[in-house]
């Protein structure tokens, strides 16, 4: 109590109490400021939402892939095709005319020939009563000199399979032929001599 009748101040409180008290004031009325914004945004969109909101769409043109100056070449694709041949026909023989004496038999001289088609091999035998000489290969053609006691000039030929061939023998320009087809068939042709010195 004081001398003078009069009532005594109130304490002042220290900084430190101010601070507490002004700090939570301070964080209040930011939180109410906050919440009283938001308020009036949702009332602003509520207001705008009845209005539909444009929107705008952009066209962009892709530019086109870089193109290489020089494009690369495709690989080469190689294709092998194995083909069997098939074997071609053989061609018949035609027969052959008489020889000319003056060309392949001139006097004295006996010719003997084979030709023909024959794929598994033919057997040759030609020469006079006297000699066998034998032959391969077609076609054939073999001279002897004619002997003046021969009895006569001959050829065989045996196929020794499928075949088809011609045979003859040709004596101062008479000529006796022969023919033999398939299997192991034989073409003989024969010239005998006769009493005259003449060939038949």
């Amino acid at each position: 109590m004081s001398w003078n009748n009069q009532p005594s101040p109130a304490p002042r409180r220290p900084r430190w109490a101010r601070k507490r008290v002004a700090v939570p004031v301070a964080a209040i009325l930011l939180f109410a400021g906050v919440g009283i914004g938001s308020a009036q945004g949702d009332d602003t969109k509520s207001s705008d939402g009845d209005k539909p909101t444009p929107k705008v769409t952009v066209t962009v043109t892709a530019k086109p892939a870089r193109v290489k100056d020089t494009a690369e070449p495709a690989p080469t694709v190689t294709v092998t095709k194995t083909v069997t041949a098939k074997p071609k026909a053989s061609p018949k023989p035609k027969a052959s005319p008489k020889p000319k004496r003056s060309q392949e038999a001139p006097a004295g001289t006996a010719v003997f020939k084979v030709w023909g088609s024959a794929p598994s091999g033919v057997d040759i035998t030609y020469g006079s009563d006297g000699e066998n000489l034998d032959g391969s290969g077609l076609p054939l053609t073999r001279k002897l000199k004619v002997k003046d006691d021969a009895l006569y000039y001959q050829v065989s030929a045996q196929l020794m399979g499928g075949g088809d061939i011609r045979c003859s023998v040709t004596i101062d320009g008479e000529t006796k032929t022969g023919h033999a087809r398939g299997g192991y068939n034989i073409c003989s042709a024969q010239l005998n001599g006769d009493f005259t010195g003449g060939w038949d």
